[in-house]
């Protein structure tokens, strides 16, 4: 049970950054600032960022035109589901 907790506190952790990262990303988009590129914030989310990005995109509105990410990253849940599953469920 111990090495699930580690997994499970970096979920967590990366779950964290991704909102984080994609607020920013929004406010950057709103003053001109550095963005984050979309590769970025699409391998955070296949990493396990995925749900918690998905979901505070759809919260402040941000890239939910974007196809990438409509669509991707909903492909990245169900691939996030099926690695867990995979760990926890040997």
């Amino acid at each position: 049970m111990e090495k699930y907790k580690f997994l499970i506190i970096c979920f967590i952790i990366i779950s964290f950054i991704s909102v984080l990262l994609t607020c920013y990303d929004k406010i950057a988009a709103k003053n001109g600032w550095y963005r984050i590129p979309e590769a970025g914030l699409m391998c955070l989310g296949l990493i396990g960022g995925a749900i918690s990005m998905y979901i505070i995109m759809r919260i402040i509105h941000h890239k939910t035109k974007h196809r990438l990410f409509m669509i991707g990253l909903p492909i990245e849940i169900i691939l996030n589901i099926v690695i867990f599953f995979a760990v926890f469920y040997k």
